[in-house]
């Protein structure tokens, strides 16, 4: 036998979900779209666990696109520059943003970034959010678009147990395909999931150690 506790409304006392702060994240994120529209740059929010490819991708995008575009990248992590220095061999401008204890990039921080960053030479930014797959989701960034990346060895319910941010985005990637049979996880149950809880949502399997799949998620992403 179990019982479930479920927070009820105003019953969850942590102060990142205060309404005035996610409101004020808000403003900040539309003065941020505001601004990188004004200089006509995209901007991706990436977010996804640690451990998931959230770099890996990065770091395969910007190999197949740099001739394109001129790109930047913005770093989350919570002490480290380990993500920061392996996207700057690729020799675009990197901006580290590291949060402390946050788990999470916020608006206001993400500004700041930007501040660092020539916006009158730059066509597409790359934002890594820090790896959680929880509070991203209730801070927008004020990019144009948010992916999401899930990896084989998260489990087979890593979508069931974190729907909310799967709500946020616009395309969603599961990676590390090619150890999906090692780790008996069904890749079409994923796919599902991700469906069940947002249909509109645009879903690539990759693996990133191989390139696999990356030119599919640049066709997602309308690159």
């Amino acid at each position: 036998m179990r019982e479930v506790v479920t927070a009820e409304e105003g019953e969850v006392f942590d102060i990142e979900l205060e309404e005035s702060l996610l409101e004020a994240n808000r403003r900040l994120a539309e003065q941020n779209r505001a601004l990188l529209d004004q200089h006509g740059i995209r901007a991706i929010d990436v977010m996804g666990s640690v451990g998931s490819g959230k770099t890996s991708l990065i770091s395969c995008l910007v190999e197949r696109l740099k001739d394109q575009y001129r790109i930047a990248y913005i770093a989350g992590d919570l002490t480290t520059t380990i993500d920061a220095d392996l996207i700057a061999r690729h020799g675009i401008p990197v901006v580290q943003v590291n949060t402390g204890k946050e788990c999470h990039l916020d608006a206001n921080l993400v500004a700041k970034a930007l501040k660092r960053l020539d916006l009158a030479s730059t066509d597409l930014i790359f934002i890594e959010n820090v790896g959680n797959l929880i509070c991203p989701a209730e801070f927008p960034l004020g990019s144009h678009d948010r992916l999401v990346v899930v990896s084989i060895t998260e489990g087979p319910y890593v979508v069931m147990k974190h729907p909310y941010i799967f709500m946020e985005a616009q395309v969603a990637v599961i990676n590390k395909v090619d150890l999906a049979e090692v780790m008996g996880v069904d890749v079409g149950k994923l796919e599902a999931d991700i469906r069940a809880v947002n249909p509109s949502l645009r879903t690539v399997r990759t693996c990133c150690r191989t390139g696999e799949g990356v030119e599919d998620v640049i066709e997602a992403l309308g690159l």
